[in-house]
């Protein structure tokens, strides 16, 4: 124990008390001694108690720091959210979007009637058009609207697919997260079991190579029919696949996706649609003296110009000083010559038809008619490109020095009555680059959803023939798929077992959504497939559901076929999309700007606002 030093006398009137128990400040030497008189009050007795270990002292020095100003490195306003409940609400988020195409999916598929703000109206059941047209505002949920862009973009079907197995993997994932697994072990699973995946669709997948034109004609218009089968017209599919595939081959090997054109007339039927081997695009606007053209050519020459053909009167930034009135006619009459010196040199040309992407005017019009010539101006850009592709023609920015070679040609070329249209109908032509397919039906809506069908089947036709493999439909490789990660799992250590388990199972609500949407026992069909599946001689890996019986059948025997590249893809996307999902661990939302909100906010202020205002002192 320390003795107390002896208390020197201090000045100023004090109690003897208070000075028996007042500590001598003047003897503090260092910062620890006020911290000791004021946490440690000194004992009635005339001995100082030793403090506390230094241990068990706070620190003076941490206390200084922990009083320094805080540093701020965000926007005032800035929402940041992370950790565990901030992963499992984009799960739920992503989950939720999945939830909303879920239905759509299969021959039994539902449509979705969206209205947007402007008041238009869809009914679709593609999940890109579904995708697009919602106004998804949750930053992690748009992750799936890009992913059914990607997959449109890149094969043209299989968006429902990809969106319902990346909120599969997602549902799959969230308990082990809930859990207090770290995502980055189940990021690892899922890729591996992708990786496997894939390889065993690519093992799975049967070639259509060295096939004759008809036998790849009928494989082709198989794959088109599965596609089909999910959409609106899925009741006239084989109609429309036979259109399609030979839509594709007419085009051959060319990857301008713009060559096949796709017009539509509301009225008729179905049935009533056609495909054309070559060009048909709607008449354009026409002046007098249209109607004494010649409507039909055989073997006609065709001229492509980028030009106006039109009397134009200089009157806008044209100034013509003459010191002689006589030469104002003169000048009148060289507008005239220059007009008519291209006519001429059309006609010299020896074209029988005449389009132009900019206007024909009534005096031309008039002019070719008198020389018993077809002409057509403001005609499509796109529609102009696939005349010449098909004709073998070149567009040309001048009417100086045609030659033949610049002109293009096709066996038959009419103009006829296509429902309440005027069609100009270019077929036979000898490139055979383009196709058009002309499609009739009742309501807009109708129309643009059979629209949207086509590109689909298109695009998958194109897919088939470029990578030549299919496989089995109707969730038959999707059951292959998940049997055989099943099987691999068993051969893992550890928790990676359980990772790649959920995987497989999430690859189960394919065949599982197509029972539901069908209204069958998803649980006994699905039972039947297992056990199919399971076989050890492998004669089962080609089983899916039968949406017909309501039971089990061979896809494969069936025609229920589909690119392998759609799967493929649709894995791959999938996959890469829920391990974004799991790899975000904050999110940190901006404020919005202080400009926006004085722009927002000036908007609301009444004319004049800002400006200056009536009975204002000008400046």
């Amino acid at each position: 124990m320390l003795k107390r030093k002896k208390k020197k006398k201090l000045r100023g009137n004090f109690s003897q008390k208070k000075k028996k128990n007042l500590f001598l400040i003047s003897n503090l030497k260092h910062p620890f001694h006020l911290y000791k008189l004021l946490h440690y009050p000194l004992p009635k007795s005339k001995t100082l108690i030793s403090p506390p270990p230094f241990s068990a002292v706070p620190n003076p020095f941490t206390m200084t720091s922990m009083m320094q100003p805080q540093i701020i490195l965000l926007k005032e306003g800035t929402d940041t959210s992370q950790g565990k409940p901030q992963l499992v609400s984009n799960i739920n988020a992503c989950m939720a979007v999945a939830d909303v195409v879920r239905t759509t999916l299969g021959p039994r598929g539902m449509d979705k009637l969206i209205h947007d703000d402007k008041g238009n109206t869809t009914i679709s059941n593609d999940g890109a058009t579904i995708m697009k047209l919602l106004d998804i505002v949750h930053p992690a949920a748009k992750l799936l609207v890009d992913i059914a862009k990607s997959q449109d973009s890149e094969v043209g079907d299989g968006t429902t697919t990809v969106v319902l197995l990346a909120g599969e993997f997602l549902r799959e994932a969230k308990p082990f997260i809930e859990d207090g697994v770290h995502p980055q072990n189940l990021i690892r699973s899922y890729r591996a079991a992708s990786n496997m995946a894939i390889e065993k669709v690519k093992e799975l997948a049967v070639s259509i190579e060295g096939k004759s034109l008809d036998e790849k004609r009928s494989l082709l218009a198989k794959c088109a029919a599965t596609t089909l089968s999910s959409k609106l017209i899925g009741g006239e599919k084989d109609f429309f696949a036979k259109m399609v595939v030979d839509a594709v081959i007419a085009i051959g090997n060319d990857d301008r996706l713009n060559m096949i054109g796709i017009k539509k007339v509301p009225g008729g039927t179905m049935r009533d649609s056609f495909l054309v081997n070559g060009v048909a695009f709607k008449k354009t606007f026409s002046y007098a003296g249209f109607e004494q053209q010649p409507k039909k050519f055989h073997n006609p020459k065709i001229l492509l110009l980028n030009i106006e053909l039109e009397l134009k009167s200089e009157k806008e930034n044209a100034e013509i000083r003459l010191s002689d009135p006589l030469q104002y006619q003169s000048i009148v009459d060289a507008e005239w010559n220059i007009i008519y010196d291209k006519l001429d040199k059309c006609v010299k040309s020896g074209a029988k038809i005449v389009l132009s992407r900019l206007a024909i005017g009534d005096l031309a019009t008039q002019y070719f008619a008198d020389r018993d010539i077809f002409c057509a101006g403001r005609v499509a850009e796109d529609d102009l490109h696939r005349v010449a592709a098909a004709t073998g023609g070149t567009v040309q920015t001048s009417v100086n020095n045609v030659i033949d070679e610049v002109l293009g040609t096709c066996d038959v070329f009419e103009e006829k009555q296509v429902g309440n249209e005027r069609f100009n109908i270019f077929s036979g032509c000898p490139s055979g680059q383009t196709a058009t397919i002309v499609l009739r039906g009742g309501a807009d809506q109708f129309i643009e959803e059979a629209e949207r069908s086509l590109h689909d089947a298109i695009m998958i036709v194109r897919r088939a023939m470029k990578n030549s493999t299919v496989v089995a439909g109707g969730g038959a490789i999707d059951m292959e798929i998940s049997r055989y990660l099943w099987q691999h799992a068993r051969n893992i250590a550890g928790k990676s077992q359980l990772f790649i388990n959920a995987f497989a199972k999430a690859l189960e609500v394919i065949p599982r959504q197509l029972c539901d949407n069908a209204g069958f026992d998803a649980t006994d069909v699905l039972n039947k497939l297992r056990q199919k599946h399971a076989l050890p001689s492998g004669e089962g890996s080609l089983y899916g559901v039968d949406i017909n019986t309501g039971g089990i059948c061979d896809s494969f025997a069936n025609f229920v076929w589909e690119p392998a590249l759609v799967k493929i893809n649709a894995i791959n996307a999938a996959t890469e999309a829920a391990c974004l999902v799991l790899s975000v661990d904050e999110t940190v939302k901006n404020p919005k700007s202080e400009s926006a909100q004085g722009d927002a906010a000036g908007m609301g202020r009444g004319r004049g606002g800002g400006m200056r205002g009536r009975g204002m002192r000008r400046r």
